[in-house]
């Protein structure tokens, strides 16, 4: 996209030299060493959440070609360890990860193309969900995935 206000193209330079500093701060405030791959795999996610680790790790290893399938697997289990993301693992589907923490969505999973979305809570406060007898937990969080047909693969069943 052309632009032509000046004002807006000094913005848009602005937002994409600070966006490396906000992904490292997000690093940093979860108590992480700021590291190349961290901050490649962190970006990743934040463009494509409810990634796999292969396809995560496709991503980072386009820019760090030095990057091995295992340094992004140990990237993920220590921001999922310090709450910087999210591991969701859907019934038949390897876990997925994403950067939306702390608010106990869930998810919507089509059954067709494995498209996956987020869902924010059905009922008010977390953990949203109640069970019947706790059996003496004290619940913190509920995770619900809704499977279906997204709207795409409805009309491609739809129409022969």
């Amino acid at each position: 996209m052309t632009t032509t206000d000046s004002s807006s193209d000094h913005a848009g330079l602005r937002l994409a030299a600070a966006e490396p500093e906000l992904l490292a701060g997000s690093i940093r405030s979860a108590g992480l060493k700021v590291t190349a791959p961290r901050l490649a795999v962190l970006r990743a996610l934040t463009d494509r959440p409810h990634s796999n680790a292969d396809a995560l790790f496709g991503l980072v290893h386009a820019g760090l070609p030095g990057t091995s399938l295992q340094a992004v697997y140990g990237v993920l289990a220590s921001f999922t360890t310090a709450g910087l993301v999210r591991k969701i693992e859907p019934a038949g589907s390897p876990a997925l990860f994403e950067r939306r923490v702390g608010d106990n969505h869930h998810h919507i999973v089509c059954t067709r193309c494995n498209v996956v979305h987020d869902v924010d809570c059905a009922v008010g406060h977390a953990p949203c969900l109640t069970p019947a007898d706790a059996l003496g937990f004290d619940v913190r969080a509920a995770e619900v995935i809704y499977w279906g047909l997204c709207s795409s693969c409805q009309a491609a069943t739809s129409n022969p």
